[in-house]
C-alpha cells in the first residue's frame, strides 16, 4: 500500500500538484471541502490561495521547489467560510509530485481569550497550534507505519521462507537469521509509531490460547547453530490453563527473556523452560510479583549462565538501565510492561554465577484450551485462495509461498479485481485474504459483497494493526508483517473444519 493511495482514504484534506501548480488528484474530503472542481484535475493552487497569507502562491511553490518537505500554516479559500486557516504538511511522492496535507488551524477568532489577556490570547493561539503540529505528525506517522510494515512483511516473509528450506548447516542460513531479527526489530518501531499515532492505547487485539503453543514457535528461533552449546529443557503442563493473550506482544517478551538467557550462557550451559497451572486461595508474594487469589498461568525461564548481581537486582526493570555497553536497557521493562498490560506479573530471582529465572504469572480462564500443534508436513493444502493487497510486493510474497504449499493462488491488486474473480469463478473458491486498508473499495466494503457472491468462502483480514473496535467481529486477522510460518499456519487454521457443539 504506497503512500498517496492510504491517503485517498484520510479524514482529512489532501490533494497532489505538479511542479506548475496545477492540483492533479484530491481525495474525497478535499472535494467535499473545496468543491467538485477538484475532482477533474487542473485546478491551480493559485485558485484557492486565500487573503493575508506572507507569500503568494507562486512565490510559495518557488520556495517549495528549494526543500523536500515543509509544514506551513496556510489560508486556502473555502467556499461557504470564506479565508480559513490550514496547517498544511507538503512533501514529494513516489511519482516526484507534491502532496498536500490539510489540518484547519485555529485562528485567535475562533479561540477566544479574555479581553485583557492578550498575552493569554497569544499563549492559547501558539499551543493551538502546536497542537495541531503533533496532530500533523501523528497523521503522517500513521501513513509511515502502515507503508513500513508493507515492506517488513515482504522482507520477514521472504527470510522466513528461505530459513524453512536451508538445511541447518548452510553458509548462508546466520546471515538469514540476521535479516530475520533485523525486521522484528523494525517491525517493534513501526508498532511504535502506529501506537504514537493512535489515541486508542489498547489496539492490539488479544485471543484465547494456549501458551504452551507460543512457547514452542518462541523457542524455535533460538535452535540454531550459533547456539549448539545450550541445552534445552521443556517441562510444559499437557493440560495447561488457557489465557486470554495478545500473541504478537507477548511473543516479544518471551524473545526478550531467552535472549537474555542466551546471553548470560556465554555459548554453553542450559536453558529450562516450565509452564504450569498456579489456583492460588489467598493474595501471594512472589519477589516483585503481587498476585492475588485466583487462577494462574506461570511460565518459567531459567539459566545457568552469570546471574545477576545483587546491587543490580532493584533496578533489572527500569527503563533505559543497563549493564552492558551498546544496550538500550529496555529489555526487562519491555517485558514488565507487556506483563503487566496483560493483568500479570513479573518475578526475577537469580544467584551471581549461578544463573537466573524469570515467572511470568498470566490470568487464567476457568478452562483447558487444548494445545494445537501443527506440523510443518501438514501446512500444504490443494484450496483457492484470493489474496487482495494493493501492494504487489505482497501479493509476489503470498503468491509464492502458498503455491509452493500446494495451494492455488490468485491475486487480485484491488477490491474491484478481487470481486471479478469471485464472479468468473468456476469452482469454488475456499479463502478470501484482503488487506483492509485499500482505495476505493476498502477490505471490510469488499467482505460484505463477497459474503452475498460466495458465502462459504473462509475470510482472513491482513491489517498493520487490529483495533479495539474490531475485537468483538467474526473476522480472523492475520497482522502484519508476518512471516512465512505466521501466514502458512493462519491459512491451515482458517481452511480448518467448523466445529459444531
Amino acid at each position: 500500500m504506497n503512500l498517496e493511495l492510504n491517503l485517498e482514504n484520510a479524514g482529512w484534506p489532501v490533494f497532489t500538484m505538479d511542479d506548475a501548480g496545477l492540483i492533479r488528484r484530491a481525495n474525497a474530503v478535499a472535494v467535499a471541502l473545496f468543491g467538485v472542481k477538484l475532482q477533474h484535475g487542473h485546478v491551480p493552487l493559485a485558485e484557492l490561495w486565500g487573503a493575508n497569507n506572507d507569500l503568494t502562491a507562486s512565490q510559495f511553490l518557488a520556495r517549495l521547489e528549494k526543500r523536500s518537505a515543509s509544514v506551513n500554516s496556510l489560508k486556502l479559500m473555502v467556499p461557504d467560510k470564506g479565508n480559513t486557516s490550514f496547517l498544511t504538511s507538503v512533501c514529494r511522492n513516489k511519482q516526484e509530485e507534491l502532496l498536500f496535507q490539510l489540518f484547519p488551524q485555529p485562528t485567535a477568532a475562533s479561540t477566544p481569550a479574555p479581553a485583557d489577556s492578550g498575552s493569554s490570547a497569544k499563549a492559547t493561539e501558539s499551543a493551538a497550534a502546536q497542537k495541531q503540529k503533533l496532530d500533523c505528525a501523528m497523521q503522517l506517522s500513521r501513513t509511515v507505519a502502515l507503508d513500513f510494515n508493507n515492506a517488513l512483511t515482504t522482507v520477514l516473509g521472504h527470510a522466513s521462507y528461505l530459513l524453512g528450506q536451508m538445511e541447518p548447516d548452510h553458509p548462508w542460513r546466520k546471515s538469514l537469521v540476521e535479516i530475520e531479527k533485523a525486521a522484528d526489530r523494525a517491525a517493534e518501531i513501526a508498532q511504535s509509531l502506529e501506537t504514537f499515532s493512535n489515541e486508542e492505547k489498547d489496539t492490539r487485539h488479544q485471543t484465547a490460547g494456549n501458551l504452551n503453543s507460543l512457547l514452542r514457535r518462541t523457542i524455535e528461533l533460538f535452535q540454531n547453530p550459533q547456539n549448539s552449546g545450550i541445552t534445552w529443557t521443556l517441562q510444559l503442563e499437557k493440560r495447561l490453563f488457557g489465557a486470554t493473550f495478545d500473541e504478537a506482544k507477548l511473543q516479544q517478551a518471551l524473545v526478550k527473556i531467552l535472549e537474555n538467557a542466551v546471553e548470560a550462557l556465554e555459548g554453553g550451559g542450559r536453558v529450562n523452560i516450565q509452564t504450569r497451572n498456579l489456583e492460588l486461595t489467598e493474595p501471594t508474594q512472589d519477589r516483585t510479583a503481587t498476585l492475588g487469589a485466583g487462577s494462574y498461568v506461570c511460565i518459567e525461564i531459567s539459566d545457568t549462565g552469570t546471574g545477576i548481581a545483587p546491587d543490580v537486582m532493584p533496578r533489572i526493570f527500569e527503563p533505559f538501565f543497563s549493564t552492558k555497553y551498546g544496550h538500550r536497557g529496555l529489555g526487562l521493562a519491555w517485558v514488565y510492561g507487556i506483563v503487566t498490560n496483560h493483568g500479570g506479573s513479573v518475578a526475577v530471582s537469580s544467584t551471581e554465577k549461578q544463573g537466573s529465572a524469570v515467572r511470568l504469572y498470566l490470568p487464567a480462564l476457568q478452562k483447558v484450551v487444548e494445545e494445537k500443534v501443527i506440523k510443518d508436513t501438514e501446512l500444504t493444502g490443494q484450496q483457492t485462495i484470493v489474496m487482495v493487497d494493493d501492494e504487489q510486493m505482497v501479493l509476489n510474497l503470498g503468491q509464492m509461498v502458498l503455491s509452493s504449499f500446494g495451494y492455488r493462488v490468485l491475486t487480485a491488486p484491488s477490491g474491484e479485481a478481487a470481486l471479478e474473480i469471485f464472479q468468473k469463478s468456476e469452482s469454488p473458491i475456499d479463502l478470501l485474504i484482503t488487506d483492509m486498508v485499500m482505495p476505493r473499495m476498502n477490505g471490510r466494503e469488499l467482505i460484505e459483497k463477497v459474503r452475498v457472491l460466495s458465502p462459504t468462502t473462509r475470510i482472513v483480514c491482513s491489517t498493520a494493526v487490529v483495533r479495539v473496535s474490531q475485537k468483538k467481529d467474526d473476522l480472523d486477522y492475520l497482522e502484519k508483517p508476518f512471516t512465512t510460518q505466521q501466514l502458512l499456519r493462519k491459512v491451515k487454521e482458517a481452511l480448518s473444519p467448523v466445529e459444531v457443539t
